[in-house]
């Protein structure tokens, strides 16, 4: 087996290190969803097909394993708004892409006391990739707008504030499914009124 060796800060990875960095990454988050934040990183490199030094080569610590699989989610929901645009009429472009707000709200519920006990306070980590998913939800609503499909008065702000909302206030380990039922209220109440 050859020695995988990570390129000095900025440049980018070979190939073959790229796809092992992108298997640990999602074998993890598979882990982290099913056993919290402290899987086992030895199953995770296994699972991932790699050796444990792979992993730690990409990943030094659990921290930086549980940050880089919090920011790639976050970079994989902001990427999915231009793709269900490009792909989808404007209102289920949107639709779509909140359901993966439910998806990504989830995620984050799991790693953020993780995160706030290995790295201190995860405030920066998520604010990162809040500009990048404030500005996916801004142009899916903008689309839908200028489709007629959704009221020209709504917010994206307020969209995103009622998924979340329903996260905080969460008591039962179904709130998914009721968040995604909210998702088509939303949409349904954000439709223009036809006199």
């Amino acid at each position: 087996m050859v020695k995988e060796k990570l390129p000095p800060a900025g440049r980018k990875l070979r190939a073959d290190a790229q796809l092992n960095r992108e298997r640990i990454l999602e074998v993890a988050k598979e882990a982290f969803r099913k056993s919290g934040a402290n899987a086992s990183l030895d199953d995770i490199a296994k699972q991932a097909g790699v050796g444990p030094g792979t992993l730690y080569r990409h990943f030094p610590s659990r921290g930086e394993l549980l940050k880089a699989v919090y920011r790639t989610e976050s970079e994989k929901l902001a990427a999915a708004g231009q793709k269900f645009a490009e792909t989808l009429p404007p209102v289920e472009a949107l639709r779509a892409w909140m359901l993966l707000f439910v998806d990504h709200i989830a995620a984050k519920q799991i790693l953020a006391s993780a995160l706030t006990t290995l790295v201190g306070d995860p405030k920066t980590i998520f604010e990162a990739s809040y500009a990048r998913i404030w500005e996916a939800v801004r142009a899916l609503v903008k689309r839908a707008v200028e489709n007629g499909d959704i009221r020209e008065d709504l917010d994206p702000i307020d969209l995103l504030r009622a998924i979340i909302g329903v996260a905080n206030v969460a008591t039962s380990p179904d709130w998914q499914q009721s968040a995604r039922r909210l998702v088509d209220i939303l949409i349904t109440g954000s439709r223009p009124t036809r006199e």
